[in-house]
């Protein structure tokens, strides 16, 4: 005989529950539900509306990371992990939720070992007003409320995720009189100071927000110190917390309203960063599980004045082009040059590439993640180096190299030399200077493309202590037609540097770095040439005078 716990062959559960309201339930509720069990509800309203969703009993085998029997409930799709609200097992339910679109998916599993009664479950449709874990009493959900307006403005609730959207009831629409709504943010494992960020306000003014107001806390309950209370059509500052919680209190009186407010919140530590060291490297929130949706990350590289941020795209795959416009309309990485998003778009990309290495013109670049509440995807891992702007040019038989003083201001000079350390940089009025002939200082002659050029290394020594840190540019020179170029070949992992890029753009672009006073050496080869053909010549004549006087 089976054992009675076993998932009988055909055990049908989940499906696709489209009405309007309904009841689920794990498979033999009330009774133990069976080992080795997965089940998947989707939940699917009128588009345009919401899907509220409660327990009446929940009951599964517990352990601290929900690692075996377990229930999940996702805001969208189950495929679609960054919409993941959250992991639920033990004997405490999960709080209401109000997915943020028409679609919510329940995910139910079992392991092979321990039994419990599961859950009963009970969803309607909603509107879409305040969304995110909402705190409404079941009772309101699903029983229907005297007054038609209460459910549409519940609002406020725990939020435990790393990132999300929240929006005054009615939100844009103007926003009921008498509410009051507490959003705490925070608790998610892991998790630590978190940033708030308003992208509309609107709300009744008065001196002292007496009437309506947004009050900030920096802690989960109102005995946390106040970081702000607001009001008016101002948008609040970006708020910081200094704990891994934060709690929103949003209250209206009794007359005149307003267009309410709109902010997302995203954990501070992987989502806003700035780095001033020389080179760097940094990824996506999660990377390489999936990023969390409605965030909006900043990354700022900001070096000293003289440098370039040249940025590698390691690996890259976020959500793709929109099919109606062919663009970036969802998930999007941009970069802007100068530091702000005032400054130029360098670029935008989304979906899945291999990108080429792109340099700033300045010595700030900024780099922001948009996602939004769908669709989510592994993310990105960059690495940058800062390029020090130089200029190079080369005669028949020689190599001239000048760096701004102001961009290895501090370095020594024989911390830049070219080959070998016996051919350190002199410094002549701004500038690092080496100025060497093509048979020293370790150049070669090599053939590349059926052309005869000649090569050496450039060292950059950045090295503190013991460790050793090293940037190398190789210069080459083609001599017939004196040509220079140079490609930064070490950085800040050779091994990941798989494609080196020419910098010769980068040089003319810098060029107004450079001491306007620079004179401009000799080719000394042209000299020489030139005299010989006038020897030449000469020579030419005195034998044909000669021939005629005899």
């Amino acid at each position: 005989a089976s054992h009675p716990l076993l998932c009988p062959p055909g055990i049908k559960c989940g499906g696709v529950l489209s009405a309007p309201s309904g009841n689920f339930s794990s498979p033999n509720f009330p009774g133990l539900y069976p080992y080795e069990t997965e089940c998947t509800w989707l939940i699917v309203v009128s588009e345009g509306s919401s899907v509220l969703l409660s327990f009446s009993h929940f009951e599964l085998e517990y352990h601290d990371a929900c690692a075996y029997d377990y229930l999940q409930v996702y805001n969208g799709a189950a495929r679609d992990r960054g919409n993941l609200l959250g992991t639920f097992c033990g004997h405490s339910p999960p709080p209401p939720f109000s997915s943020a679109w028409h679609v919510m998916a329940v995910v139910f599993r079992s392991d092979r070992h321990v039994a419990k009664h599961g859950f009963a479950a009970a969803y309607r449709k909603g509107s879409r007003e305040g969304w995110w874990s909402l705190s409404i009493h079941p009772s309101i959900l699903f029983h229907p409320p005297h007054h038609p307006c209460l459910l549409a403005d519940a609002c406020g609730g725990q939020l435990t995720g790393l990132s999300g959207e929240i929006t005054s009831p009615r939100y844009p629409e103007s926003y009921p009189n008498d509410a009051e709504c507490r959003w705490s943010i925070g608790g998610a494992s892991g998790g630590g100071p978190l940033t708030l960020v308003f992208a509309d306000f609107q709300m009744e003014g008065g001196q002292g927000c007496g009437f309506d107001y947004v009050a900030l806390f920096d802690g989960p309950t109102v005995t946390a110190p106040r970081l702000g209370r607001y009001c008016g059509s101002a948008r609040p500052p970006r708020t910081i917390s200094s704990t891994p919680h934060l709690l929103i209190i949003f209250k209206s009186d009794f007359n005149i309203g307003g267009r309410g407010f709109k902010a997302h919140f995203y954990s501070a530590g992987e989502c806003q960063e700035v780095f001033t060291t020389i080179k760097g490297n940094f990824s996506s929130p999660q990377y390489p599980s999936f990023y969390p949706n409605n965030l909006k990350c900043q990354w700022s590289i900001q070096l000293p004045l003289g440098y370039r941020v040249k940025v590698f795209f390691l690996d890259m795959e976020l959500e793709g082009r929109s099919s109606l416009t062919g663009g970036c309309d969802y998930d999007h990485l941009s970069a802007f040059d100068g530091g702000t998003e005032n400054g130029s778009l360098l670029g935008q990309w989304c979906g899945r590439e291999n990108l080429a290495p792109i340099t700033s013109r300045s010595n700030r670049l900024l780099l922001v993640l948009h996602t939004d509440r769908n669709t989510a995807k592994r993310g990105f891992s960059i690495s940058y180096v800062g390029v020090v702007p130089m200029n190079v040019s080369c005669t028949r038989t020689d190599f001239h190299i000048q760096i701004p003083v102001q961009s290895l201001a501090q370095l020594e000079r024989n911390r830049i030399y070219l080959g070998t350390p016996s051919c350190a940089a002199q410094v002549v009025g701004r500038n690092f200077k080496i100025h060497t002939r093509f048979d020293t200082c370790g150049t070669e002659s090599q053939r590349r493309n059926n052309t005869s050029v000649i090569v050496s290394t450039l060292y950059i020594d950045f090295s503190v202590g013991d460790q050793e840190d090293i940037h190398q540019y190789e210069v080459q020179c083609e001599p017939k037609r004196k040509e220079a170029s140079v490609t930064l070949i070490a950085g800040p992992d050779p091994s990941r540097l798989s494609q080196a890029e020419n910098l010769v753009d980068a040089q003319q672009r810098d060029g107004e770095a450079m001491d306007g006073r620079e004179i401009k050496s000799q080719d000394t080869s042209d000299i020489v040439f030139i005299s010989i053909c006038i020897l030449a010549g000469l020579l030419m004549v005195i034998a044909v005078v000669g021939l005629v006087l005899l």
